[in-house]
């Protein structure tokens, strides 16, 4: 059997994409695509906003930043597998997108496509985990003027709607395919921080969850944001619905920011503790992870070996 050596936790993340799997390295990030041809490979130096301008790299303000930053890189990488699987391909474009193109050219169009799609993921993320809940748990003040009961309403809301969804999503068979590309991604990591050789060998024996997992850090920010939003209304309650919607929306940067800490830290220790608090979010990627088969295995081990710094332990968290 062969020995674990030099383990460690890396800060190389990942994300599943339509039959790929996007890599991101301390220096570079890598797109590996299985097509009908055969592997597509796209490897591109990163470019950090907080190496522009350091101010957005402090603890509490970085969360959002590298969130924004990693949808829009996402979003993007997402785009760049599905060209390699269109639907028909006989759909020519419409007037509109021929319009956007003459107008914009094709990477200013590119951009703009990306944008409005994370707007609008963020905005229905908003919309389905934050607001819809706050609004029906309103109504129990035509019942009680509790405010712990109004919170405690909203709190069970958020995590029941968060939970239905993921389970209803992770029903659809292409859907399947896409997190089973990310478990491999999550194996090719554990096998990596392990120590281990990257063979499809030794990634298939890994677990399919890992603590710095994206799925755990959405199911982070609904508890954090549950939280904090029972503490500020406690201290300074809103009987308006409008004004607490208000208050979550101006709150949510913060959230964001608490969470991101939170799985930082908790992904980069290996404690008692820090493994209890982890068993949320690894369990709700039971809905998020499922098994890979060899080939997504590969694809794994292609994009992780692409962003694997040259000097030996520059990407440790």
């Amino acid at each position: 059997m062969q020995e674990k050596q030099n383990t460690f936790k890396t800060t190389i993340g990942g994300q599943a994409l339509i039959e790929g799997i996007l890599m991101r390295g301390p220096k570079k990030q890598a797109v590996v695509v299985r097509s009908p041809e055969g592997l597509v490979i796209r490897e591109e130096e990163l470019k950090l906003v907080k190496d522009k301008y350091p101010i957005l790299g402090l603890p509490l303000i970085r969360g959002s930043v590298t969130f924004l930053d990693s949808m829009f890189k996402g979003v993007k990488a997402l785009m760049f597998s599905a060209d390699y699987f269109p639907e028909d391909g006989s759909t020519e474009p419409s007037k509109f997108d021929k319009w956007l193109e003459e107008k914009l050219g094709n990477e200013r169009m590119e951009k703009l496509v990306i944008a409005v799609a994370v707007v609008l993921s963020v905005c229905m993320s908003i919309g389905l985990f934050m607001l819809i809940p706050t609004a029906v748990a309103s109504l129990v003040e035509l019942f009680t003027d509790s405010v712990l009961v109004r919170n405690l309403v909203d709190a069970v809301l958020r995590i029941a709607i968060f939970m239905t969804y993921l389970a209803l999503v992770s029903r659809m068979k292409d859907i399947r395919r896409v997190f089973s590309y990310h478990g491999a991604e999550h194996k090719s990591i554990h096998c990596y921080e392990a120590g281990l050789e990257l063979t499809v060998e030794n990634v298939r024996k890994q677990s399919k969850h890992h603590p710095r997992c994206g799925t755990s850090f959405l199911m982070v920010v609904i508890i954090v944001a549950i939280l904090v939003n029972t503490v500020v209304f406690a201290l300074f309650p809103a009987p308006n619905l409008l004004v607490r919607i208000l208050v979550q929306l101006l709150l949510l940067p913060f959230v964001v920011g608490i969470a991101y800490e939170f799985n930082r830290y908790v992904g980069a220790h290996d404690n008692p503790v820090t493994n209890f608090l982890a068993k949320p979010g690894m369990w709700m990627q039971n809905f998020t992870t499922y098994e890979p088969d060899d080939s997504m295995i590969e694809v794994a081990i292609e994009a992780l070996k692409r962003v694997i710094p040259e000097e030996k332990g520059s990407d440790q968290w």
